[in-house]
Parts: structure tokens; sequence; C-alpha cells
């Protein structure tokens, strides 16, 4: 029983069919670092009260999708009312002077034809409409500005986008210039802090791969700051259909620090027995079972290839083990 047990391990250890030969050659790699990344809008522009007042109504809330130039909010001054009424007092009474003025010149024209009055009494005449009627433009000029301010209380957005934050509420009182929301468009792209370390690994155009929603993506790096702040080195990362739902969330991303060689065969050619990794090296009927240290997988042209730490040198021909 015993050299019926020996034949069969032998046996086991005998490449019955072996074909499709590969040689063994060193392959560059890229080694990636994992980083976290943030995602942010490459603008944020606040939407501001340009009239101070009471704050009649807000239609927006956080998270919602705005476009450029649309009422966010409603604030009122209830004193340009006063005003615009005061405007339209004296409009009215400037009008009932200019008419009176306007007859009082007509009837000096008609009395200077028959010789009564003196031109200059006249010219007083004249002058005295033409004052009243560059007191009426006056005052209707200042109704714009009044209605104008009236007007500047609707809060326009000043970009399209994601409302990212809201400080106030409806009621308030806001003053001019007064943030009411904070709008973030643009678009969204990736923020990383790398350590200072891969600082001169970096550099603009490198591809870059980004786990979104358990989706591998690939970006480009587009700017590096050349700042380091703590330690860190600032980068920004363009991705095309970045997720906008999340403003600040983080993204893990790896970043290429380095390339080596490496020697990679692919997966199916090694075999596992009792915790063990072979692979079959040689050509024709000089074909070897031997014992290999394994590294990394690596998916290359969609093949999966095996990194080969110890066990078969650069060169060699290894072939496929079929039972």
């Amino acid at each position: 029983m015993l050299r019926w047990a020996l034949v069969a391990t032998l046996l086991s250890l005998t490449p019955l069919h072996a074909q499709e030969p590969f040689a063994a050659e060193l392959v560059p790699l890229t080694e990636w670092k994992a980083v976290y990344g943030r995602i942010e809008a490459r603008d944020r522009i606040p939407a501001r009260a340009r009239l101070g007042g009471t704050m009649t109504s807000l239609t927006i809330t956080e998270g919602a999708q705005v476009d450029a130039g649309q009422v966010l909010a409603e604030v009122i001054d209830e004193k340009l009312a006063f005003q615009l009424a005061a405007l339209d007092a004296q409009l009215q009474a400037l009008n009932s002077q200019l008419e009176n003025a306007q007859t009082e010149l007509t009837r000096g024209e008609e009395l200077l034809q028959r010789g009564v009055t003196t031109v200059q009494r006249l010219d007083g005449l004249r002058t005295q409409v033409d004052v009243m009627t560059n007191q009426i433009e006056s005052v209707r000029a200042e109704r714009r500005v009044v209605e104008q301010q009236s007007a500047e209380g609707a809060v326009l957005a000043p970009i399209g986008g994601r409302v990212l934050d809201v400080p106030v509420a409806a009621g308030a009182v806001v003053m001019p210039g007064e943030v009411i929301a904070m709008i973030g468009g643009g678009g969204f792209f990736l923020r990383l802090a790398v350590p200072e370390r891969h600082a001169s690994t970096l550099s603009e155009g490198a591809v870059i791969q980004i786990e979104e929603g358990g989706a591998l993506k690939e970006g480009r790096l587009a700017r590096v700051y050349p700042q380091i702040e703590n330690g860190r080195v600032i980068a920004d990362v363009e991705v095309a259909g970045l997720s906008d739902a999340f403003v600040d969330a983080r993204v893990l991303v790896r970043l290429p620090i380095r390339e080596r060689d490496a020697l990679l065969v692919p997966a199916s050619y090694v075999t596992t027995q009792s915790g063990l990794d072979f692979i079959w090296v040689g050509a024709g009927e000089d074909v070897a079972h031997r014992t290999v240290l394994l590294g990394q997988h690596h998916m290359i042209d969609g093949v999966d290839m095996v990194e080969i730490v110890a066990g078969v040198t650069a060169g060699e021909s290894v072939v496929q083990h079929h039972d």
C-alpha cells in the first residue's frame, strides 16, 4: 500500500499534459499609494442679500439644485414703500405747479403780443417752467432708484449648482451683503492631501484610480499646488461623472508613486498543492515542477497575471499544467 501511495504521489507531480509555453519576462509595474480625496465644488459662491430688511420667503434648502439667476429668497424693506408714496406725492405737487407755470407762460405770451407785459417777465415765466420740469425729472429719477432697491429684495443664485448651506431662515432680519445660501457649481473635482515625501512623484496629467460606489474609475491629476500645508501636498483630480450627491465626501484614491520591474506569469499557470504554490518550468520533455513564492495579482489586458517573487528567473519558459 505504501508503494502504491508513493507511485500516486509521483504521478501527481508529473505533467500529464503541458501546453502553451510562456516566457517569463520582467514587466514594468506601477506602484500605487492609497489616499483619501475629498469631493469639492470648483466654485463656491455665496448668494448674498442686496437689501436689508425682513426675509419673507425662502424657497431653497440644502442639497437643492438651482439655476443661475433663480430667485432663492425675498427680502422686503417696508420703509421703501413709504418712500415711494412720498415721492409720488411730490410728483403730484410738482405736476400741479408745472401746469400752473405753463398756464402763466401762455398768458404771458398773449400779454406780450398785446404789449401789456415785458420780455423780461416772459423769460422769467419760461425759466420757472424749465425749473419745474427739471424738478419733476429729478424726483422721477429718485423714484426709479427706490424701485430698483425694492427689486433688489430678490436674492438670486449667482451660479447654477447645488445648494451647500443655508444659514438663515424665513422671517429673519438680514443686512445688506449677508449670506443667504452657499452655492457650489462649475463642476466637481477631488482634492487630495498627499504626504510631502511623495511630492516629487506627482506630475500633472498622471492617471489616477478612484473607487466610488464600489466601481473603479480613472481621473487625471489636473493641478499640484506648490505650497505644502501641514506636511502635505495639495492636488486636484478631475474625474468625469463624479457624483455631487455629497460634497466634501471622502473617496478612496490610488496615486502612482513609482514604477518597478516585476516577473509576471498568468495565474492559470500556477497550481496549489498542500498549501504550496507550484509552476512547471522548462520546454519539451525537460519540464520541472518548481515551488514558487507569489506576490500580488494584476489585471493586464484582461488577463489575470500573478507576480513571481521567487522560484522563477526572467527568460525561463513556463508551461500550463493540465491533468
